[in-house]
């Protein structure tokens, strides 16, 4: 492809329809790719609607060649990753590109030199502001469709960034895990989550609509600080990114796939989210979110016979106590009255190898991969 590659900041608000809507040209008639709401992106991407810029800033630059679009690019700095957790790292993310490797070397040198003052040791990516947000290139398992909670890509992305010096950073793994019916499901599941909930004398949560969770958000977050801290790509989340997220994902939750767990003092010790699987509803909407088409995630919130495993906190008080096998208990006994026959796990980091013994007793499979790729700032 001949000409002069443009790399042109991202300042107006018709310059950051274009950087959210460029994916849908790169991946049009991908069968496996699931295209994110395009208002959300714009929110998520705007100062004055996402809070996580009170501890982070950001610049998102667009390629051109030949007077079109073929690439983007964000770069990004979390400030209480670099002052508290003393991680001089300069993050990237919102990468997409065509199959050029020299469209790839302007994208990344951008995004270098923009933030070139700060004086940052090392460059990673792709990933978000935070934790919360979509981490990792595809790998392995290019002909599995996306989820809402991750990234898909084409196969050449890694290639680009390894010729250009990025090694691996971080892995990921994701399991396709299939649910039997009860009678059929482990019997030491069944036996031991009674067990332990006798034991430690701890409560099941159920809950009969979205108000009633509400409450619990705010420890279920903490939970996860604790959970999650000894991780290596861990930054705490703070107090003011909790409201954006409670509504950035309020609409795609039901109050049957929420389950926490309490001690006899009323302290929430554990808790799991999981989701019914709108990778086909989002492909169908197509970006846009209308009165209309919302349909669609109506569809897959109440009929559904797949499902998605978003989160899970457990009390490091708790940890290696069984409590994984009351919310596996749990788990089963939702996805049969619903008749969801399988379930896809959110990205584990490889060394996450706690969060991969929850598997061990049930028929899954590993099908997808992926990683941050790194490289020193010279």
């Amino acid at each position: 492809m001949e000409g002069k590659i443009r790399i042109v900041p991202v300042i107006k608000p018709e310059d950051y329809r274009v950087f959210v809507t460029f994916p849908f040209t790169l991946y049009k008639n991908n069968n496996y790719w699931v295209p994110p709401i395009i208002q959300e992106e714009l929110d998520t991407l705007n100062p004055k609607k996402n809070p996580v810029y009170n501890n982070a800033e950001a610049q998102f630059f667009l390629a051109y060649k030949n007077n079109e679009v073929v690439g983007r690019i964000g770069a990004i700095i979390n400030w209480i990753e670099v002052k508290e957790l003393k991680k001089n790292k300069l993050r990237f993310g919102w990468f997409d590109v065509i199959d050029d490797i020299e469209v790839t070397r302007c994208l990344i040198n951008t995004v270098i030199d923009f933030f070139k003052q700060h004086k940052l040791d090392y460059i990673e990516g792709p990933v978000g502001f935070s934790n919360l947000d979509k981490a990792g290139l595809l790998t392995e398992g290019f002909e599995e469709v996306s989820t809402m909670i991750t990234l898909y890509n084409h196969p050449y992305y890694a290639s680009h960034l390894e010729t250009l010096g990025f090694s691996v950073a971080a892995k990921w793994v994701e399991y396709k895990i299939n649910i039997f019916d009860f009678e059929s499901s482990p019997e030491k599941v069944k036996r031991f989550s009674k067990l332990i909930l006798d034991r430690y004398k701890l409560t099941i949560l159920n809950f009969k609509n979205k108000k009633d969770i509400l409450p619990y958000i705010d420890e279920m977050f903490a939970l996860l600080d604790k959970t999650y801290n000894q991780l290596q790509t861990f930054v705490p989340i703070q107090p003011y990114q909790i409201d954006h997220y409670k509504t950035k994902y309020i609409k795609y939750i039901h109050p049957d796939f929420i389950k926490c767990i309490i001690d006899e003092s009323g302290k929430l010790i554990a808790f799991s989210i999981t989701m019914p699987s709108f990778d086909r509803a989002l492909q169908k909407i197509k970006g846009k979110l209308t009165l209309w088409n919302s349909i669609h995630l109506i569809k897959a919130l109440w009929f559904n016979d797949r499902a998605s495993f978003y989160l899970i906190g457990i009390d490091p008080e708790y940890q290696n106590k069984g409590i994984t096998a009351i919310i596996f208990d749990e788990m089963q006994r939702l996805f049969n009255r619903r008749n969801i026959k399988s379930v896809e796990t959110n990205p584990e980091l490889e060394e996450n190898s706690a969060i991969q013994k929850l598997w061990k007793n049930y028929e899954h499979r590993l099908h997808k991969k992926r990683a941050t790729f790194t490289k020193k700032i010279i």
